[in-house]
C-alpha cells in the first residue's frame, strides 16, 4: 500500500475536539476527536451504535454536545441550531429519508428555505432549479411530481438534491447510496469528485465498504463511542477497516451452511403485474421455493425485485398468476390469510412499512401476531412477554429494556425486531427485501446467520439484495431479474459474479463459449 505524506493542519477545514455526549443511561460519544480535511471524503466508520450518527449530528446543530469544542478554520464555533450548522456552510443527507410525501419535489428541495420576493415564493424559479438540480444527477424526474410516488431510491436522489441546492462548505452523506443502482451511484460519485474540486469537504458514511475505498481520501473508525483509528486512503484495506470495527477480518463473516433441502412449499406461475402505461412490471414469472432453501434475487434497480415480494404477499391488488404455498392457490386472498398460511414478508423501508415508531421494541415484535395472546377478549401481557424475551434473546437484539420505543435502537437492532416481527407468525416462507439494507457489516454477519439457521430449521427463504457479493455467498440458487423477467436461474455451482451480472442486463452467459448473448424470452 502506497504512503503518503502527513497533512498539514492548515489543510483542516473542521476539528471536533475531545467531544462527548451522555444520554440519560448512556455514554455515546467518549471524547473523540474527528478532523474534516477540505476538499476530502472523509470517511466516518464504525458498527450501528458506534456513535457515528450522533457526531453527525452534534455537527449539524441537531444535538449538542455535553463538552467538547468544535473549531472551523482554527477558530471555536457554537452550533446550537440546524440554522446555525447552514450559517457555518454545514449540510447533512440523513440516512433515514426526511422528506414529506405529500408535497413535490422541487417544494421538497427548498423546505425550510424557499426563495421568496416581497414575501411570495419564487415557485417558478425553484421549479428552474430543482430541473437543473435532476440533470446534473441524471435523473428523468419532473420537479411538480409528488414525492410520495417515487420509489425509495429517487426519494433518496431528492434528499441529495436537497443538500446541492445550498451552497455548502461541508456536506455530511450518511448512508447515501443505501437505496440507489450501481448507475445513480456512479453519478453520485461524479457529483463527489465535482464538489471537491471546489474545496467542498465531504463527510461520508457508508456500510458499504467497497465503496468507501473506492472514494474515501480519510478514514476514522470509531468503536462504542471511541476513537479506534485515523489514517489515509493508501494505508488501509477492507480487512484493515472490518478488523478496526469489529475485531473480525471480512473473510470471517459471512459463512454459508449446507442446507438439508426439502419438498417444494412454493410454486409461484406466470405471475404478472400490468404496468401503469402498459407492459408489465412483473412479467409472467415462474419459479419454485423448496423447504430449507435460501434462494437469492438479484437484479438492477427497477427489474422489478420488490414488486414480485410484494404482489407474492397480497399488496399488490392487480397481481395475476398462481401461487402455491403448502399444496393452496393462495392467489385472490387477503394479506392477514396469507400470513395465517405461512407467508411472511421483511420489507425494504423498515421504517416505513416494517416498524411504528411510536410503539415500543415489545409491542413492534409481537404487532403481526396479536391473535396468538388472546385469552378471552384481553390481551395476555405475560405470553406475549415470553415471546418477545424469546426473540430477543434468539436474535441476540440489543436492548436495555424491551419497553423501550424502537426508535431508539441502532438501525440493525432495528431490522432483527422487523425479522422477530415476522418469526412470530410461525411462517413456512420468509421473504426479505434488502435485509441488510443500511446495517453495518457485523450486522449484516448476524442477520445471514440468523437466515442460515432459519433455513436449516426448515424454512423456506427468498431474499432480495442489491449486494452481489452477499448473494453469492447466501443462495443456495439465485434467480435473475431484468425488466421484471427472470432472465436466469443459477444453481449453486453456477453462480459466478459473470454469469449473475451479465443476466442482470438481459445478457445470458453461455458456459461453452464464455461469452454472452441477449436473453430471448
Amino acid at each position: 500500500m502506497s504512503a503518503q505524506a502527513p497533512i498539514s493542519p492548515d489543510e483542516i477545514l473542521l476539528q471536533a475536539k475531545q467531544v462527548t455526549k451522555v444520554y440519560p443511561g448512556t455514554v455515546a460519544l467518549k471524547n473523540v476527536d474527528f478532523n474534516i480535511y477540505r476538499g476530502k471524503v472523509n470517511v466516518l466508520i464504525g458498527e450501528n451504535g458506534a456513535g457515528k450518527t450522533t457526531l453527525m449530528k452534534i455537527l449539524a446543530g441537531v444535538e449538542q454536545a455535553s463538552s467538547g469544542q468544535l473549531l472551523m478554520d482554527g477558530k471555536e464555533i457554537h452550533v446550537s441550531s440546524p440554522r446555525d450548522a447552514n450559517r457555518h456552510g454545514i449540510g447533512i443527507i440523513y440516512q433515514e429519508l426526511n422528506l414529506y410525501p405529500n408535497l413535490s419535489v422541487s417544494e421538497n428541495i427548498f423546505m425550510s428555505h424557499e426563495l421568496t420576493r416581497f414575501g411570495t415564493i419564487r415557485e417558478k424559479d425553484q421549479y428552474a432549479i430543482a430541473r437543473d438540480l435532476m440533470r446534473r444527477l441524471e435523473q428523468d424526474i419532473d420537479p411538480n411530481t409528488i414525492v410520495g410516488d417515487l420509489r425509495i431510491g429517487q426519494q433518496q436522489i431528492i434528499e441529495i438534491a436537497k443538500a446541492l441546492a445550498q451552497n455548502v462548505r461541508i456536506l455530511i452523506m450518511d448512508e447515501p447510496t443505501s437505496a440507489l443502482s450501481n448507475i445513480e451511484v456512479e453519478v453520485l460519485f461524479r457529483i463527489i469528485r465535482e464538489l471537491k474540486t471546489q474545496d467542498v469537504a465531504i463527510v461520508y458514511i457508508s456500510h458499504k465498504l467497497d465503496e468507501l475505498l473506492q472514494i474515501g481520501d480519510y478514514f476514522t473508525v470509531l468503536r462504542d463511542g471511541a476513537l479506534v483509528a485515523e489514517t489515509h486512503a493508501g494505508a488501509i484495506n477492507l480487512n484493515w477497516i472490518v478488523e478496526k470495527m469489529v475485531g473480525r477480518r471480512a473473510d470471517s463473516l459471512f459463512k454459508h451452511s449446507e442446507h438439508k433441502i426439502e419438498q417444494e412449499i412454493l410454486q409461484v406461475n406466470d405471475l404478472t403485474l400490468p404496468r401503469v402505461g402498459g407492459g408489465y412490471v412483473v412479467d409472467h414469472v415462474s419459479f419454485s421455493l423448496r423447504a430449507g432453501e435460501v434462494v437469492g434475487i438479484y437484479g438492477l434497480m427497477g427489474a422489478g425485485r420488490t414488486e414480485l415480494l410484494e404482489s407474492l404477499m397480497g399488496l399488490n391488488s392487480e397481481a395475476r398468476g398462481a401461487i402455491i404455498l403448502n399444496g393452496r392457490n393462495i392467489a385472490g386472498l387477503d394479506i392477514k390469510s396469507r400470513i395465517a398460511l405461512g407467508l411472511s414478508l421483511v420489507p425494504e423501508d423498515r421504517q416505513l412499512r416494517g416498524l411504528i415508531q411510536k410503539l415500543s421494541v415489545s409491542h413492534n415484535i409481537t404487532l403481526a401476531s396479536l391473535s396468538r395472546y388472546l385469552r378471552m377478549l384481553a390481551l395476555s401481557s405475560r405470553l406475549e412477554r415470553a415471546s418477545v424475551r424469546y426473540e430477543i434473546d434468539e436474535l441476540r437484539i440489543k436492548v436495555a429494556n424491551p419497553d423501550d420505543l424502537i426508535s431508539s435502537l441502532s438501525g440493525g437492532n432495528q431490522q432483527k425486531v422487523v425479522v422477530g416481527k415476522s418469526l412470530l407468525t410461525n411462517p413456512k416462507v420468509l421473504m426479505l427485501d434488502e435485509p441488510t439494507r443500511g446495517i453495518d457489516v457485523a450486522a449484516k454477519g448476524e442477520i445471514f446467520e440468523i437466515i442460515n439457521q432459519l433455513a436449516l430449521n426448515g424454512l423456506g427463504v427468498l431474499f432480495v439484495s442489491s449486494e452481489l457479493k452477499e448473494v453469492m455467498a447466501m443462495a443456495d440458487r439465485v434467480l435473475v431479474m431484468w425488466k421484471g423477467c427472470i432472465t436466469a436461474e443459477l444453481q449453486k455451482h453456477e453462480i459466478s459474479q459473470e454469469a449473475i451480472a451479465a443476466a442482470s442486463v438481459g445478457t445470458q452467459t453461455s458456459p461453452e463459449t464464455n461469452t454472452t448473448q441477449e436473453a430471448i424470452r
